[in-house]
């Protein structure tokens, strides 16, 4: 029997949802208008630089983890045993949540495609439109990235969409089927032990080894074994116990995003093991912060990145809208190179407002009045956490 009763927002979540959306943004715009002037390139650094402009693809991997994370937390919620989830009502609150705005976003580039449009477009010589829309719909756009290459814009983000999505489609079935929580874990740990081997061993194509499934469903995994443990350890750790989940989550994590020259060299990223102890660290965090949250975390200066954790899906899906008609313009005007600091805080903000704005126009509208019709519980009061897609 699914608890009516509400589920409360998880604050570091939307923190650290902003974080990563912001990372995601970023890494898009820097590929357009490299970050300058060079005296201030020169001044933060190259490690600095790495990480605020080249930490797109760690912040999905990331992404994943804390997808993971919520969504077995309100299946935990919800249900009270996972073992109990009613497959039915689960699919039913996903496909609320996730087409929306995902079936927006492909009735935009549709009448793009068709319009010509010099930014949007598919090149059909690679591929076209009626196969494009196959691939999103039938997630299996990584895949299909994989055999002619990047598509443009906003396409490109939906890989990570059919990663995590093919996820949770087995998901509830799997957790029926496993008939406790225990044996659930178990099978947990398969996408664990062949994500490394996805990324290194599997396959010689770069691309589908960093966007195949098995390559992000082991961060999904880590933050479904997070949720479990924070929820099912009998009786709160101690402080000294959850202060040291935290250093060793924190310590894997912020070596892997701030350290990646040293992790190259110590081999683990040849075998795709720096993204292993990335997901670690961080379902780590998430469990001790389960234990005993950051009240820090709810104070007004970290508003702004909430806010923009709040509406991380519609960034994500969107953000691209703004990111390359900015990039444009920019280049268009023949601003000076020491204008690019200004022109980064702008299409930050710009792809947040308009999540936002996607959020609170369509796609929250949209998921109230889907989850009020059939048998899954009601939407606000039963599920206002969300991760990037959940």
């Amino acid at each position: 029997m699914a608890s009516s009763a509400p589920l409360p927002r998880l604050t570091h979540v939307d923190l650290l949802r902003g974080l990563l959306a912001i990372f995601v943004v970023l890494l898009h715009a820097n590929l357009r208008i490299p970050f300058a002037p060079p005296e201030l390139s020169q001044w933060m650094g190259s490690r600095a630089g790495g990480i605020l402009f080249r930490s797109g693809y760690y912040a999905v991997i990331v992404f994943f983890v804390v997808s993971g994370y919520l969504i077995t937390s309100a299946s935990i919620r919800r249900w009270g045993d996972l073992s109990r989830v009613r497959p039915a009502a689960f699919y039913h609150l996903r496909a609320a949540r996730i087409l929306p705005p995902l079936l927006l976003l492909l009735a935009v580039l549709s009448v793009l495609h068709i319009a010509s449009s010099a930014w949007f477009a598919l090149d059909t010589s690679k591929v076209s439109l009626w196969r494009a829309l196959l691939a999103a719909l039938g997630l299996h756009i990584n895949w299909l990235e994989a055999q002619v290459g990047y598509l443009p814009g906003p396409w490109g983000v939906l890989w990570s969409l059919s990663v995590e999505e093919v996820f949770y489609l087995g998901f509830p079935l799997v957790c029926v089927l496993c008939g406790s929580e225990r044996r659930l874990a178990l099978l947990l740990i398969v996408p664990i032990v062949l994500g490394p081997l996805a990324r290194s061993v599997f396959s010689d194509n770069e691309l589908w080894q960093d966007h195949s499934y098995l390559s992000g469903m082991d961060g999904i995994a880590f933050g479904c074994l997070a949720a479990l443990l924070a929820h099912r350890v009998p009786r709160v750790p101690t402080a000294a116990a959850r202060r040291a989940v935290l250093l060793v989550g924190m310590t894997l994590g912020v070596t892997v995003f701030c350290f990646r020259k040293e992790v190259y060299q110590l081999g683990f990223t040849r075998f795709g093991l720096q993204v292993t102890l990335l997901e670690l660290g961080v379902a780590l965090m998430l469990a001790a912060a389960h234990w005993r949250p950051w009240a820090w975390c709810a104070s007004a200066a970290v508003a702004p990145l909430s806010w923009f954790g709040r509406n991380s899906y519609e960034v994500y899906l969107s953000h691209m809208f703004v990111v390359i008609p900015g990039a444009w313009l920019f280049q268009w005007l023949g601003a000076s190179p020491s204008w690019i600091p200004v022109w980064f805080v702008a299409v930050v903000a710009a792809s947040g407002l308009l999540g936002h704005l996607v959020a609170r126009c369509f796609s929250e509208p949209c998921n109230r009045a889907l989850r009020g019709r059939g048998s899954a519980p009601a939407a606000s009061s039963l599920h206002p956490i969300r991760s990037i897609r959940s």
